[in-house]
């Protein structure tokens, strides 16, 4: 009996936010786990992002044209989150001169230290600002970001002074 053609799945196209502040891409769809952290951390800091996935690898083309997309746009900072080789953040920083924030994932082979040693290797020249590996590093790189932004934005710093404090309010004073 002859094998049915698998049918291709209909690619999902990126949701463009008009003014997006933050440019979140991510290497592969298995790191939208550790970076929706990010892009959750930004909506509760009422920061407009995109979200998108592009590998340095697989698809650079698209990555530019996304990242200068974005960047025409209004992002005035990106997060790259990505495991292994970890070349996303890399490539992204070598694209634009803004803020780029990199996300080191978690991963199978050596338990992130992989993609966070390749993040922090970056020539002199093209910086990347690295975080922690998980999902620390997504709410952090998003916190960085809202902090670059509120350098200019006083609404956006008073979300973050918001953010903290809440933040400060929820640590008990003593075991529950």
């Amino acid at each position: 009996m002859a094998k049915k053609p698998t049918p291709k799945r209909k690619r999902k196209t990126i949701k463009k936010i008009k003014h997006p502040l933050v440019g979140i891409v991510m290497g592969s769809q298995s790191d939208w786990e550790t970076m929706r952290h990010a892009a959750e951390t930004l909506k509760k800091l009422g920061i407009p992002n995109e979200v998108a996935v592009h590998s340095a690898h697989r698809t650079p083309d698209r990555l530019i044209d996304w990242i200068k997309d974005v960047e025409e746009r209004g992002a005035q900072v990106f997060i790259a989150g990505a495991g292994m080789a970890a070349a996303l953040p890399g490539v992204v920083a070598a694209m634009t001169a803004k803020p780029v924030f990199g996300c080191p994932m978690e991963t199978r082979v050596m338990g992130g230290m992989d993609s966070l040693l390749s993040m922090v290797q970056m020539p002199g020249g093209i910086p990347v600002g690295v975080l922690a590996v998980g999902r620390a590093g997504a709410v952090n790189a998003a916190l960085l970001s809202a902090a670059v932004l509120a350098l200019g934005d006083a609404k956006i710093a008073k979300a973050v002074e918001k953010f903290r404090a809440d933040q400060t309010k929820a640590v008990p004073l003593t075991p529950e």
